[in-house]
């Protein structure tokens, strides 16, 4: 099953490294190993391996490499001045892919002595657009249950699934969390964990977490930051530019995926939703040059739209999510009328589609499966 990004990895490594980031076993080295099959000779090199490790230290790949993949090397000290010696003084003929965890992206928002020497591509879960060509595996029903990484979404059953996201979870708390940052309270980071999983959607009330767990606001958004850094969950933020009274500052929380989402069918739904427009904009971010985001409208009196797609700082349109109402939602034709926005109503179960002013109530699959990736 080809990933949506392979093409362009292709042409980015003509040009300069290519760096693969995303959650865990969302299929990194997978696609790596992919791309490394167009080229007649390709050496990957993992930093877990021990033998491995001892190439990567003397350089002593093949001189003929024309690819050459390196996965986990942030796990080697001083791995950044390494990368960067080893691409000013390659030929000119040899490419490098690099994968690897959220350290990889953390770095490069620092900026860094790399910078300008790599394009960087953020792998998310499958998508429906993603998956539109694959007449059996395009489902929106099986996305939702299973979430979109690659080993839930094509088990052979449910249960296999599960058995999946329970290791999951706990390779998250246990291996990716604690060795990404010190944590010292095991118990409280999982119990957040376990809040913001029946918390999706809502707006996030840090006093009323730590309240929860007995721990201070500070420390809960350290834990939902560092939750964010290794792409366990992404935060959508309240758009108050130019938009009177929407000054919420407090934003919703959706998990990358699916299958950790605790709640009821219109939950799962939205978050699915969410998943699919952030992949959306990052897309479009990453692969045309203008800015994307991804925030969601909310005044002080509580009138809130899910979700509005931002083009460089303004609103290009805004979004809500329905299970199965056709009728237009009274708070997206507030905004819509108040601010001259156009909107879209996406319904899992809709009828009829039809347009009421410059909202358009449409079915969700169909929209979803035109988004950018």
């Amino acid at each position: 099953m080809k990933r949506s990004q392979f093409s362009q990895i292709i042409k980015d490594l003509e040009k300069k490294m290519v760096f693969i980031v995303g959650p865990r076993q969302v299929g990194k080295t997978w696609l790596a190993k992919e791309v490394g099959k167009n080229f007649e000779k390709t050496v990957y090199l993992n930093f877990d391996s021990v033998e491995d490790r001892k190439i990567l230290k003397e350089k002593t790949w093949p001189r003929d490499t024309e690819l050459l993949i390196l996965d986990e090397l942030h796990k080697m000290k001083g791995w950044k001045n390494y990368l960067k010696g080893v691409y000013d003084t390659k030929d000119k003929s040899l490419k490098i892919l690099v994968t690897g965890s959220a350290r990889l992206n953390t770095f490069r928002q620092s900026g860094d002595s790399l910078s300008g020497r790599f394009f960087l591509h953020r792998l998310l879960p499958f998508s429906l657009t993603e998956l539109k060509t694959e007449e059996s595996y395009s489902n929106i029903d099986r996305l939702i249950e299973r979430g979109g990484f690659p080993e839930p979404f094509l088990a052979s059953n449910a249960k296999e699934a599960q058995r999946w996201r329970n290791q999951y979870i706990d390779g998250l708390i246990r291996t990716d969390i604690l060795d990404f940052k010190t944590v010292h309270d095991l118990r409280a980071i999982q119990m957040v964990l376990e809040l913001l999983r029946r918390k999706v959607g809502s707006p996030i009330s840090y006093t009323s977490i730590a309240e929860d767990v007995q721990i201070s606001p500070v420390t809960v958004k350290r834990y939902i930051d560092i939750f964010e850094e290794l792409f366990i969950v992404f935060k959508v933020a309240p758009y108050s530019r130019n938009i009177a009274r929407s000054i919420l500052k407090e934003p919703k929380i959706y998990f990358f995926d699916n299958g950790l989402v605790v709640g009821d069918d219109g939950s799962l739904f939205e978050n699915f939703v969410a998943v699919s427009l952030f992949k959306h904009v990052i897309g479009m971010t990453d692969y045309t040059g203008e800015k994307h985001e991804l925030k969601y409208m909310r005044t002080k009196e509580g009138k809130e739209v899910d979700f509005a797609l931002i083009k460089n700082d303004k609103v290009e349109k805004l979004i809500e999510v329905k299970k199965s109402d056709n009728d237009l939602d009274r708070n997206l034709k507030y905004f819509s009328n108040k601010f001259n926005l156009p909107g879209i109503q996406l319904v899992k179960e809709l009828k009829r589609a039809k347009s009421i002013g410059k909202v358009d109530i449409v079915l969700a699959e169909n929209y979803l499966k035109e988004l950018f990736l």
